[in-house]
């Protein structure tokens, strides 16, 4: 029967490396604390002799563990999926893994239950994508005290350690664009009541209308989800044909709205415009490709890693950080001069039709 093969020590790799046990020993706990190119010759002795960390160990010894641990809700949603995996690709990156939790109700009782989990497993720092205001956030710090937690969605003026995007801009720009197309009967679709990153969406929204003197059609608080914002829509329009654009919260509701629409006979942009926020990979192939506001979740990630990172290491930008958004116009949206010239384009059309058949 052939001998089981023995595991690597770190010793077998010390010896490899030509480098003292405890350098190794550094390399996994304390990288920035060793040369890069001493750095580079332990991990190819590690790969060459297949060296995996005994992480047990680690935990017993109090050590850091190079785990990040990332608390979100539903991955099923476009945002929060681009986000999970943007911050596994750069955290492997800085050779850190992720623990990742997602929270059914997202309720303050169940992400402290998340944190303890996280706790238990010994993670260096957690990420935290869940709405929470700012006092809710400050007190979560102060309860868990022993664990860094970075937010990404507070708001921008929280004193929490936090990574964020500023929506003004791009909120802002939606609406103006609109009304310099001449649109004026607005509906808003935000997203849960509950959400920071949605509320302030609509204040910047609602902002805007109320500088030009004029109020939304409607608003409406949808889940996030398409099949809630078609839904919503179809009850929207079915009586209020004269709204003649739509502002949504995120772009995966703005597809369920578009279908609405379709459904009811309404075409986008002829008779309705749409914006929708994001710029989720699918938004440039839609029909029409959507007119959205860009947030880079790669970006956001990124920089969640990295300032995490510096603050437990102590090298690199370590504060918070709001990050931009940009306004992406595309075909879901058309000036309200044009909208009725597609109207009396087509009533034209009707009426060549009509004596054509009259001739006949």
């Amino acid at each position: 029967m052939a001998m089981k093969k023995r595991l690597s020590t770190l010793d077998d790799v010390a010896q490899k490396a030509g480098v003292s046990h405890q350098t190794v020993s550094r390399v996994l706990n304390k990288p920035e604390m060793v040369s890069p190119a001493t750095r580079q010759r332990v991990l190819e002795a590690m790969d060459a002799l297949q060296f995996v960390p005994n992480r047990s160990a680690q935990l017993l010894a109090g050590k850091a563990t190079r785990t990040l641990g990332f608390i979100t809700v539903s991955l099923a949603l476009h945002a929060p999926s681009q986000i999970a995996a943007a911050i596994k690709s750069h955290a492997a990156r800085a050779d850190y893994s992720v623990v990742i939790a997602t929270l059914e109700t997202g309720t303050l009782a169940e992400l402290q239950r998340s944190l303890n989990e996280m706790r238990a497993q010994k993670v260096d720092g957690v990420i935290i994508n869940l709405p929470l205001g700012a006092e809710a956030a400050a007190s979560l710090v102060n309860d868990n005290s022993d664990l860094l937690c970075l937010f990404l969605d507070v708001p921008a003026d929280s004193d929490v350690f936090h990574v964020s995007f500023d929506p003004r801009d791009g909120s802002r720009q939606s609406v103006e664009f609109l009304l310099n197309g001449g649109h004026q009967r607005i509906a808003l679709l935000a997203g849960p009541e509950h959400s920071v990153a949605s509320g302030m969406r609509l204040a910047c929204w609602q902002e805007v209308l109320d500088a030009h003197g004029l109020a939304p059609c409607a608003v409406l608080h949808g889940d996030w989800s398409s099949k809630d914002a078609w839904q919503q829509t179809l009850s929207l329009f079915r009586t209020r044909r004269d709204i003649t654009a739509l502002v949504v919260a995120n772009d995966q509701m703005a597809f369920g709205a578009m279908s609405a629409l379709d459904e009811l006979g309404l075409r986008v942009p002829q008779d309705v415009s749409v914006i929708g926020y994001d710029d989720t990979p699918d938004s440039a192939y839609f029909i029409p490709p959507l007119t959205t506001v860009e947030q880079d979740f790669n970006r956001l990630g990124a920089q969640a890693v990295s300032r995490m990172v510096a603050r437990l290491t102590g090298h690199g930008e370590s504060g918070s950080a709001l990050l931009p958004t940009r306004f992406i116009e595309r075909r879901s949206t058309a000036p309200l001069g044009d909208r009725n010239a597609s109207r009396e384009r087509l009533l034209d059309e009707m009426a060549r039709l009509v004596k054509a058949l009259r001739e006949c």
